[in-house]
């Protein structure tokens, strides 16, 4: 398990260091095989989910990787109790197509208040199934 507090000058590419070095420490000491494509949407979704925490509420936000069950569950807290919502889908829109692409990848999505603020979970699976597809993508 790995939290980090996020609430410094460069939030967003601590959050990313973060997950790559929790995605690391997944292989090295856990030995279990982490797939390119796992360690990329990993690092994708952090930054996604950081983000929007960045943008949409005031500070801090909390970060919380943990492995569970083959996958890769992460967390992000932040301070705002409204919940965020995918738009619906409109090529013609620049930008604001982070939550679309984290539901998108992620193996399971979820989004609740808290107390204070709301809590955005998602996971992530680490091995591509044998035919080279995403495994355990649930939609």
């Amino acid at each position: 398990m790995s939290v980090v507090a996020l609430d410094g000058s460069e939030p967003i590419a601590e959050a990313r260091h973060s997950a790559r070095r929790f995605m690391a420490e997944v292989q090295a000491v856990h030995g279990l095989p982490v797939s390119e494509r796992a360690m990329s949407m990993v690092e994708l979704v952090v930054s996604e989910l950081v983000t929007n925490a960045y943008k949409y509420a005031p500070r801090p936000c909390l970060l919380d990787l943990e492995l569970s069950d083959g996958a890769v569950e992460i967390s992000v807290w932040d301070t705002d109790p409204a919940l965020p919502a995918a738009r619906p889908a409109d090529p013609g829109r620049v930008g604001q197509h982070g939550l679309e692409i984290a539901m998108a990848v992620c193996r399971s999505f979820e989004v609740r208040r808290e107390p204070v603020g709301k809590r955005v979970k998602a996971a992530i699976v680490l091995a591509d199934d044998p035919g080279g597809g995403p495994a355990g993508h649930l939609m």
